[in-house]
């Protein structure tokens, strides 16, 4: 979700680590919380309230607030939905201090795939699909998404609902658009936000996620929420937060439908590369029919022809040393939910091993490490002194900075698989 998204990556998230990161805590056993389920909110308010100034440490901040409540209120949220959420409220020196003081945690994609797809998220991931089989199963049959993609999307965002986030959503949204790095774009979540409590969803206390907004089961931020959570329990409210998941879930399915799910259709499988393939072809853009592919020699694991669905890339997300994927309509798909490579394909590899399939038959470059934020700007930078431009110093590693990376391998007579390694950094030194 384009929201989430920007959240995620506003706090850093998208590197090589994209899960919430609640979710890295996700590693162990399955476990109960000990979380009373939401009790039904109080009907929406009709009318106005008497203005209640919220209890806060920071004078600023309560001038921030008093401000924000008139922008609250010309946006359709009524006086007393906002003076009900915001009773109480603090400035969150805690949500503050985790914006301004995240230290880098560079991580290889072969790590994250080892934790976000290990044997205990695998068979936490069976059990949950067998715990809530018929709900999942009456899920798959409405939106047209397969149950064991649903599930794995859980699994990453908060282990199948163990770690979905105590943070009181309304201070940490509020301290964030007062204080935070994108004012404007945490004052639009805390808007959407309250327009979830007015429409009877949740309550104040029980709407509690990420520090950054993200929210129950399967992570939405609040605007996503209001474009894509769904009643599927028929009980009047979109309750992603209730320990049971039945409206996270589907509203996770009704986002995927949304964007083109495509049912029984794989996000991508592994392949063989020929010999003398040319990797400047292994690109998102590059799309042909399987057909194509195959007559360029690529094959599936086996030896076989790869089964057509449709248009589909080469990707190489750890160079010409590690495993190559075909993928199809759906890696998009999943990509609409985060946008990070290595996201969507633990997602989609976590799908596939809950449906029985095999691990990847290649290895990884484990020998290979993950490039630090001031690495990558370092390798920026001496690409475009040596005249292939990424079109800016971000630390990214994006479409401009991969293409920057090719141009310079072919010139060097390097493979131009656009892998940002240390070894190449090592040879622009």
């Amino acid at each position: 979700m384009a929201a989430r998204i920007a959240a995620l990556a506003y706090a850093g998230l998208l590197t090589f680590l994209p899960l919430h990161c609640a979710a890295q805590a996700g590693e162990g056993p399955a476990v109960t919380r000990a979380v009373t389920p939401s009790p039904r909110p109080l009907a929406r308010p009709a009318g106005d309230g008497v203005m209640v100034m919220p209890v806060v440490a920071n004078t600023g901040f309560a001038r921030w607030i008093s401000g924000f409540r008139g922008r609250a209120l010309s946006q359709g949220i009524s006086a007393r939905t906002f003076d009900r959420a915001f009773q109480g409220v603090e400035y969150d020196t805690d949500v503050i201090g985790r914006d301004r003081n995240q230290a880098e945690f560079a991580r290889s994609l072969w790590d994250y795939l080892d934790s976000a797809v290990s044997p205990t998220r695998i068979a936490n991931g069976r059990a949950a699909l067998a715990s809530w089989g018929p709900v999942l199963d009456r899920i798959e049959a409405k939106y047209g998404v397969d149950k064991e993609v649903v599930v794995a999307v859980w699994g990453l965002e908060s282990a199948y609902g163990t770690y979905r986030g105590s943070t009181p959503i309304i201070p940490a949204l509020a301290t964030l658009a007062y204080d935070g790095r994108r004012g404007a774009f945490f004052e639009e979540q805390l808007v959407a936000a309250l327009k979830i409590l007015q429409a009877g969803d949740t309550d104040p206390r029980h709407m509690t996620g990420s520090w950054a907004g993200a929210m129950g089961h399967t992570q939405f931020m609040p605007t996503s929420f209001l474009q894509y959570a769904v009643d599927f329990t028929g009980d009047g409210r979109r309750d992603i937060w209730s320990e049971d998941p039945s409206d996270a879930l589907a509203s996770t399915a009704s986002y995927l439908a949304r964007f083109g799910w495509a049912q029984n259709r794989p996000w991508g499988v592994e392949v063989q590369l020929p010999q003398g393939f040319d990797y400047a072809q292994a690109d998102h853009d590059i799309r042909r029919p399987v057909s194509a592919w195959t007559r360029m020699g690529v094959r599936g694991m086996d030896g076989a022809r790869v089964a057509d669905h449709g248009k589909a890339a080469i990707l190489l997300p750890a160079g010409a040393r590690g495993p190559a994927f075909m993928i199809f309509q759906n890696f998009n798909v999943i990509e609409r939910y985060n946008a990070a490579d290595s996201y969507v394909i633990a997602v989609g590899h976590l799908s596939d091993r809950l449906k029985g399939g095999p691990a990847f038959t290649r290895d990884w470059p484990r020998g290979d490490r993950a490039l630090k934020s001031a690495e990558k700007k370092e390798l920026q930078t001496r690409l475009t002194a040596a005249g292939f431009s990424t079109d800016g110093v971000d630390g990214r590693i994006g479409p401009n900075t991969i293409s920057a990376i090719r141009r310079y391998q072919s010139a060097r007579g390097l493979v131009p698989d656009g892998y940002a390694s240390a070894a190449l950094l090592e040879h622009l030194r």
